[in-house]
């Protein structure tokens, strides 16, 4: 409940970094999807155990909401604001906001473009891509392709391509692979991907070989339009966030990888990060994005492609029990 109540509770007054006890706003894309309510669970008790208070706030897929919430965040006093952007290109005159009031901003697991933040941590989404595109090519090295994009309004979903287009390119050129269609799917909508993939297999006869899917909700929407036609498990389709619906149908055939991003890793290096950058610490980076504006430092994590083989690996972390994966 202690917790519980260090999220829900506000601070007023202008931003004042207090270094010993940082006021943390942490605005979130959307916590109606799985993920999001997890790195929320992880990042408020890694920042509370440095003696931080984080007040979290969802903007249910609504870049105005988000708008308006971090504003009041701003009006609130918080020392760091972390942003997961709905999306990523709107909110530079807000940040602009952030920066008179002193209050540090970071860009959490997607960058924010065109804005002055400070710094970003993410998992190396370019390697997630090329994960994906590697896991589907090693199963189906030849055939018809249809790729599976993201959110238009999310960067990560370019930097996926990117990664997924660094693989496949390659055996386009070769004549091995043919791309017979590709779509960014709204706010990643397993129904929006569902509609896409049917009328991607009317389209082509139901002659679509592999399916690269950017994330595991347009991934179960793909596989739902490929059960319709009796090719669930016949056609490779990929995904990432290791959702447990997902890491079910790697488990079950039908769904060939995930990718695997510990959480708890993220939430605890961005706790860390964020709270060195409101007492002016030097936090370690490991790589720099162009976000339009300026050169941004950035801390990239390592993932962890998934399939059958390997699955087990989210027991051996505790990202799930054993009964949660087997439904026992």
């Amino acid at each position: 409940m202690a917790m519980l109540a260090a999220v829900l509770a506000f601070a007023s007054g202008a931003a004042n970094a207090d270094a010993k006890s940082p006021k943390i706003g942490f605005s979130i894309d959307d916590l109606r999807v799985e993920r999001w309510a997890r790195d929320r669970d992880f990042f408020t008790a890694a920042a509370t155990s440095m003696g931080a208070q984080v007040f979290v706030q969802s903007a249910d897929a609504s870049e105005q909401r988000q708008i308006a919430q971090i504003e009041n965040l701003i009006a609130r006093g918080v020392d760091v604001l972390v942003i997961v952007p709905y999306n990523a290109t709107v909110l530079n005159n807000t940040i602009r906001e952030a920066k008179k009031a002193n209050i540090k901003v970071l860009s959490y697991d997607r960058l924010i473009l065109n804005a002055d933040i400070d710094a970003y941590i993410s998992f190396d989404n370019k390697q997630v891509g090329e994960m994906q595109a590697r896991t589907v090519a090693a199963l189906k090295p030849k055939g018809n392709y249809y790729l599976l994009g993201g959110a238009p309004t999310d960067n990560n979903a370019k930097i996926l391509r990117e990664g997924q287009m660094a693989v496949l390119q390659p055996l386009v050129d070769k004549g091995d692979v043919k791309i017979v269609g590709q779509q960014w799917v709204k706010d990643w909508s397993p129904s929006e991907a569902l509609a896409i993939v049917e009328n991607a297999l009317t389209a082509n006869n139901n002659k679509i070989d592999a399916i690269v899917a950017s994330n595991d909700g347009t991934a179960g929407g793909a596989i739902q339009a490929l059960n319709a036609q009796k090719l669930a498990g016949k056609v490779p389709v990929s995904g990432q966030d290791a959702d447990l619906a997902a890491v079910k149908r790697v488990m079950a055939g039908t769904q060939a990888m995930t990718v695997y991003k510990p959480l708890k890793q993220l939430a605890a290096e961005a706790a860390k990060l964020a709270v060195q950058l409101v007492r002016d610490e030097k936090p370690v980076y490991n790589a720099q994005y162009n976000n339009g504006l300026k050169q941004v430092n950035a801390v990239l994590l390592k993932p962890t492609a998934l399939t059958r083989a390997n699955v087990n690996l989210l027991v051996t972390d505790g990202y799930y029990t054993q009964d949660q994966l087997t439904g026992k």
